[in-house]
């Protein structure tokens, strides 16, 4: 079956799905395979669940006229996205970048919906296959697409472009994570570059930060044409500044030399160039700065990612939802600067770093130790190497718990930051 007579099928029965436990009836069931499972053998499951019809790649489990069959379902998947994309005139705003890419988007999505029905992207799926059920999922009644795109190595970004086609972009920052896929930092670069790659060779629009020279650079080398900046300097499309961190950010911003203050539900003053994108985005498209500023104050975190906690015992900065070098490094400054006592740290192993990782590790140890916290907690056998008098360590998430639950933490500001495989929340309900 060729891509129009399967988008036939799509527009009458306009809901994907991948996975036969969130079976919804007449939707598409595309028998996708993984590492341990075969797509194709749940295909009768999904039928006989509400599926309207099954698309699979394996002759063999073809049994009526309710299987369709095609020589690969994931790339089907993603041929089929991308014939729907070209059928929206809709603007499709791309985001991608080292750190800050979910809270971008959520921010710009948060500052439109207050003009126009928009629509981004759901959780963490900014793959190869997030990207294609992110373009499924986009109703004609939609004005504005926010897709964000996710990558591990190079070629990656270049890839997810060909089927989401963004007439904008923005790349957050650039920074020390995934080292290993993409080969170092310069591959880092490169690699999240592609998107910059891809406005230039469609003459897309790019809004850019101006204070990140790496980004500068980088579009510099790569010759866009049609830029929006945002930062701190006059000279900026939307300029701003942070002006409060206690323990939420307050942003100054101008545009029109008139001056505003949008009060953010975020912690970080990282988070300080993610909120002036949304801004920037939000008055190019024609937004009045009252909307602007409804949808930076109403956007609350609730990802684990700068999200403040209060309990009855401490205020809880919540990051773990990932961590590398580039967002550890900004964490610690975050809390540093924080007119607070009593502060405590709270860190877990950073994943996927190859050889770099021993030395990043180290690094991160050093920069944590001249806050001079109350005191410091690593956990993960990356941090136990470099060990030393005067902080704690553990080896994994479980014997820190078993740590705080003898010695508790009370009336303190508490950075809790680390990979997601290192499970870091187990420790927020002693906390």
């Amino acid at each position: 079956m060729d891509i129009e007579q399967l988008y036939s099928h799509f527009l009458q029965h306009p809901q994907i799905c991948t996975d036969t436990r969130k079976i919804s009836s007449g939707c598409l069931f595309f028998a996708l395979k993984g590492e341990n499972f075969n797509g194709n053998s749940f295909a009768n499951q999904a039928l006989a669940t509400g599926a309207a019809y099954a698309i699979i790649d394996e002759k063999e489990y073809a049994e009526g006229e309710k299987y369709i069959l095609v020589d690969d379902v994931l790339k089907t998947l993603q041929r089929l996205a991308n014939y729907h994309r070209k059928k929206l005139s809709i603007p499709f705003i791309g985001i991608t970048g080292t750190n800050g890419k979910t809270t971008t988007k959520e921010l710009i999505h948060s500052v439109l919906l207050q003009k126009f029905k928009t629509y981004a992207t759901q959780g963490n799926l900014n793959n190869h296959i997030g990207v294609p059920l992110t373009i499924l999922s986009i109703t004609s009644n939609i004005e504005m697409a926010i897709i964000e795109m996710g990558a591990n190595h190079q070629k990656e970004i270049e890839f997810l472009c060909t089927i989401a086609e963004p007439t904008y972009g923005l790349i957050t920052n650039v920074g020390k994570a995934h080292l290993e896929g993409f080969g170092g930092f310069e591959g880092v670069k490169k690699g999240k570059g592609e998107l910059y790659d891809f406005l230039s060779k469609t003459k897309g629009i790019a809004f850019i930060n101006q204070d990140n020279s790496y980004l500068m650079t980088m579009s510099q080398e790569r010759g866009l044409k049609n830029v929006i900046y945002y930062g701190d300097s006059i000279d900026c499309y939307i300029h701003g500044k942070l002006i409060a961190n206690n323990p939420f950010l307050t942003i100054e911003w101008e545009v029109e030399n008139k001056k505003y203050r949008a009060e953010s539900n975020l912690t970080g003053t990282y988070n300080t160039e993610n909120i002036l994108a949304a801004i920037a985005i939000g008055s190019y498209f024609g937004l009045t700065p009252e909307e602007i500023n409804a949808g930076i104050e109403t956007y609350m975190p609730t990802n684990n990612r700068s999200q403040i906690t209060k309990t009855e015992k401490n205020t809880l900065i919540c990051d773990y939802y990932n961590a590398n070098p580039s967002s550890m490094d900004v964490a610690l400054k975050n809390i540093a600067a924080m007119p607070v006592e009593n502060k405590v740290l709270i860190l877990g192993d950073m994943f996927e770093l190859g050889g770099e990782s021993s030395a990043e590790h180290q690094i991160v140890l050093e920069k944590a130790r001249i806050i001079n916290a109350d005191k410091c907690i690593f956990i993960g056998q990356d941090f136990k190497k470099h060990q030393k008098t005067g902080d704690y360590f553990f080896n994994t998430t479980d014997e820190a718990y078993d740590f705080i639950k003898s010695h508790p933490i009370k009336n303190s500001t508490v950075l809790i930051k680390g990979s997601r495989g290192m499970k870091l929340e187990k420790l927020v309900e002693l906390l």
